[in-house]
């Protein structure tokens, strides 16, 4: 019988208890028995080759965090923000991921690299008139947001409202009542704003949605709809951390910096080893919709169950010096995008823009480093992402 955890509170802490935590449970069993937040009984898994096998079973179905597919949400907000592909299996899966796939190729990103860097190098300028700044602020956060809602056809002048949405949303510690209030809120925004891309169409990713009609491809109001919240969330949270944690994981680790900065090359290697070292989303969330066996432990239907990518990748069972941070690390298998048919769709955007920002910034800053110790910094409170809440940094 799996020991029973009085508490999982460790999973809205901060990036070191979390990681000591982690590093205590890789000493017994792959999946854990947890009590949550709320009192409900779930699983953790932390193993590495349970998550994978986690990730890619169909029997573990996608569950929204934070707001989530609870029965007590709102039907209308329930419909219109989780009809998505991430709560959905095949046929559905497939349809909704095509017709989004073609605006997130590497060919597609690459095309977008000289618009990146622009973006990047204005964000870069505007801090170096300053002495000390807040790197999450000023660069890691308005980077893929800006060029997100480029690629959505979102007005530039919402992007710091539809951040603080979706921050709230992704949050771990909020009254319900506020959650089902942003999400209310951004709901009605995103109905606002396809309307007017009705009116309205462009040459953007929404506008060309909103056009598909016809046939098997047609997508619902409801379907439209989850479909910008995924996008908005998942295509610019990420990234935020990923910038934020890698520059983090250099300024305290200075041989690796230095390696970095004498060698331009391992920078492809070096994101890699940034997305296994501080995963930028913690864990993925699903339900079982049928008993389940992973590892030794069978997990009943209708369960709960929390996927940590954040403890696989630290798994000493797959990792050499787990803990370590190694930019050239050539065996890097992490799951930090996920894996199987949810296999994080923007990943080749979150590389580009995560390679851009740290190369740019490093070599526009070489004196580069923190303004706080490591110890004080303030991580973001919740059950899904992993990413610093500021980065107090001095630029010279």
């Amino acid at each position: 019988m799996t020991e029973v955890l009085q508490s999982a509170d460790f999973l809205l802490a901060g990036a070191p208890r979390r990681h000591a935590e982690y590093a205590q449970l890789h000493g017994g069993s792959q999946v854990h028995r947890v009590v949550l937040r709320s009192g409900e009984t779930g699983w953790l898994v932390t193993g590495y080759e349970a998550v994978r096998q986690a990730l890619a079973d169909p029997r573990l179905q996608g569950r929204t965090g934070a707001v989530g597919d609870r029965r007590s949400l709102p039907e209308d907000l329930r419909l219109g923000m989780n009809s998505h592909m991430l709560n959905n299996g095949p046929p559905d899966h497939t349809r909704l991921r095509r017709l989004v796939s073609a605006a997130f190729t590497r060919r597609r990103m690459e095309q977008m690299r000289p618009r990146i860097q622009h973006i990047t190098d204005e964000l870069l300028d505007a801090m170096a008139g300053e002495d000390q700044v807040d790197l999450v602020e000023s660069l890691a956060l308005p980077l893929p947001i800006r060029v997100l809602c480029e690629m959505l056809g979102v007005p530039r002048e919402d992007t710091g409202t539809l951040h603080d949405w979706t921050e709230t949303l992704t949050a771990g510690a909020l009254a319900l009542d506020q959650l089902d209030d942003v999400g209310t809120r951004m709901l009605a925004y995103i109905r606002s704003l396809l309307d007017r891309k009705r009116r309205e169409p462009g040459t953007d990713l929404l506008s060309a949605l909103v056009a598909v009609r016809e046939g098997d491809d047609r997508l619902s109001e409801h379907e439209l709809t989850s479909m910008v919240f995924l996008l908005l969330i998942a295509g610019h949270e990420t990234t935020v951390n990923l910038i934020g944690n890698a520059v983090l994981a250099l300024l305290t680790n200075p041989e690796q910096l230095a390696r970095l900065r004498a060698r331009a090359e391992l920078l492809p290697a070096a994101v890699e080893e940034f997305l296994r070292y501080e995963s930028p989303v913690q864990a993925a969330l699903r339900f079982t919709t049928e008993p389940v066996r992973l590892a030794d432990v069978t997990i009943p239907a209708d369960s709960v169950v929390i996927v940590s990518l954040l403890a696989a990748n630290r798994d000493p069972a797959r990792f050499a010096d787990q803990d370590q941070l190694h930019l050239a690390r050539t065996d890097n298998p992490h799951l930090a995008f996920g894996r199987g048919i949810h296999h994080c769709l923007g990943a080749p955007l979150a590389r580009l823009e995560g390679a851009i920002a740290i190369g740019s910034l490093l070599a526009r800053f070489p004196r580069l480093r923190l303004a706080a110790p490591a110890e004080s910094l303030d991580w973001r409170l919740s059950l899904v992402m992993h990413g610093l809440a500021a980065l107090p940094v001095r630029l010279r």
